[in-house]
């Protein structure tokens, strides 16, 4: 998983990103986060495991919104490609950490 904060200036940007791959035939870790997150598959077929245990497909060139605290785990089921994802994610409007960005400050301040 790469975060995007290592780059200089994404502090003045409304949301944060990172890009991660869940590799052939493996899961990402059972993950929920207070943030809002939209996922955009690069590559491959992600398996979108909600927390009922509904599964969704995903394929290359579509999109995920998860709400804040929702638990997800993503599957690949590829035997031979890696799914690659990229990730924009911000806090809930009215959220006490986002007291910032809603004054027109970026995601970090």
């Amino acid at each position: 998983m790469i975060r995007w904060e290592q780059f200089q200036g994404t502090d003045r940007l409304p949301f944060h990103g990172m890009w991660y791959s869940v590799f052939p035939g493996q899961s990402s870790p059972r993950d929920q986060h207070p943030e809002l997150e939209l996922s955009l598959v690069l590559a491959g077929v992600a398996e979108v495991e909600a927390a009922d245990g509904t599964i969704t497909r995903v394929p290359s060139g579509s999109g995920f919104l998860l709400a804040g605290q929702e638990s997800h785990i993503v599957h690949n089921s590829s035997p031979d490609t890696p799914v690659v994802v990229f990730s924009a994610y911000w806090m809930p409007e009215g959220h006490p950490d986002n007291a910032g960005v809603e004054n027109g400050q970026g995601a970090d301040q």
